[in-house]
């Protein structure tokens, strides 16, 4: 059996740094909009994820001073 050859995994951010580059042009005021919330709501997303690595970081750090 041959195997297809896969596609290369994506880097970390990759997605988001396409993004960042596609032209706005094309959309309406309405899905740039909606394009904002999106980014809006990965912001909340990615600010969470480091909010809760500080706080076990925080917890790790006290437990080994003791």
């Amino acid at each position: 059996m041959i195997e297809e050859p896969t596609a290369p995994r994506r880097g970390r951010g990759q997605t988001l740094i396409e993004a960042a580059k596609e032209d706005l042009d094309p959309y309406s005021v309405e899905e740039l909009e909606g394009r904002i919330s999106l980014l809006q709501g990965e912001i909340e997303r990615t600010q969470a994820q480091m909010e809760r690595k500080r706080s076990g970081r925080a917890a790790a750090d006290a437990m080994f001073r003791r």
